[in-house]
């Protein structure tokens, strides 16, 4: 039985991983020399932002970066779950949910024939894909260049969602799982082209901790001592140990930029996940409730807004 499983790994997933290693680094390849152009337009029916009507400035522009599970510009089932409750708790914040943290181009995976055809056969190679681009994201010869795309759609995305540049409204890039790879890595391109007061807040994050967080005014990490996924992510990357004083992490550690806050008993994925409306608290919060309930009260906080019809939250 165990020769079976290694040889269904070996001949099976395998070839699998090495066509995603390829294909994962030809789209930055098509990017950066210019053979293809990055997506700009949504569907009819996707706004580019939800939330606070754009005949009044909002009190922040929220960012969701979404984790391996993000194939379409709508939201994933749990990511949808967390995006509104975030609108339904504060309506005085712009959100966007379009972005393409797995895709340099902006090129949804659902929209590729090719994918379609697997999504149907097997389900498996669309994680496996946003996964491998992770890796890409992570790897420092491809980490710049990967940065600069996806750090530049997220800027296209606020202005066409009416971000004005210079314009002193904060932007918050809130990343769920492996897009906390993509929002850290923004960070210098968004600052680049559109001066923004900028801040993050991983949720379960997974990410190297090699990219500068310099231009970033804070960065809020939530986690759970059950999270084996982002503790994953800390024992294979060594620039999140202590060791390596140089990294981007390590100087925003000692910048006191990074604040940790727990949200036990929740797990990364599955029934206790941190996103789960079906889990609850001795409080009575599901944990979905509490997640939405923490976000909102850090940015608050950070943008020094009162919360509509009261104090700050």
């Amino acid at each position: 039985m165990i020769e079976f499983a290694l040889l269904l790994l070996l001949f099976g997933i395998g070839p699998v991983l090495l066509a995603e290693a390829l294909l994962s680094r030809y789209e930055l390849l098509a990017y950066t020399a210019g053979w293809r152009a990055p997506g700009v337009e949504l569907p009819p029916r996707v706004p580019y932002a939800r939330g606070a009507e754009v005949d009044r400035p909002p009190a922040a522009y929220l960012v969701y970066l979404d984790g391996i599970g993000k194939r379409r510009f709508q939201d994933t089932r749990d990511g949808g779950h967390l995006v509104k409750a975030l609108l339904a708790r504060a309506p005085e914040l712009r959100v966007l949910g379009q972005v393409q943290p797995y895709s340099p181009l902006a090129y949804p995976l659902a929209n590729r024939p090719l994918w379609i055809w697997l999504r149907r056969r097997a389900g498996l190679v669309l994680f496996l894909h946003n996964v491998m681009q992770i890796f890409v994201a992570a790897d420092h010869r491809y980490r710049p260049l990967y940065n600069r795309a996806v750090g530049s759609q997220i800027a296209t995305q606020l202005r066409l969602a009416g971000y004005q540049p210079g314009s002193g409204i904060p932007v918050v890039l809130l990343s769920y799982s492996g897009g906390a790879q993509v929002a850290t890595g923004a960070v210098g391109e968004l600052w680049s082209e559109l001066r923004c007061p900028l801040s993050l807040i991983t949720l379960g994050g997974f990410y190297n901790g090699a990219n500068d967080l310099s231009h970033a005014q804070h960065l809020d990490r939530l986690t759970a001592a059950s999270d084996w996924i982002e503790r994953a992510g800390i024992w294979i990357f060594p620039q999140r140990w202590p060791l390596f004083r140089r990294s981007g992490w390590n100087r925003a550690v000692r910048a006191g930029k990074i604040t940790v806050h727990w949200l036990d008993p929740a797990t990364h994925v599955g029934p206790r996940s941190y996103i789960s409306p079906q889990a609850k608290l001795p409080d009575g919060r599901s944990h979905l409730d509490r997640t939405a309930d923490t976000v909102i009260s850090l940015i608050r906080d950070r943008v020094a807004t009162p919360a509509p019809d009261g104090p700050p939250a």
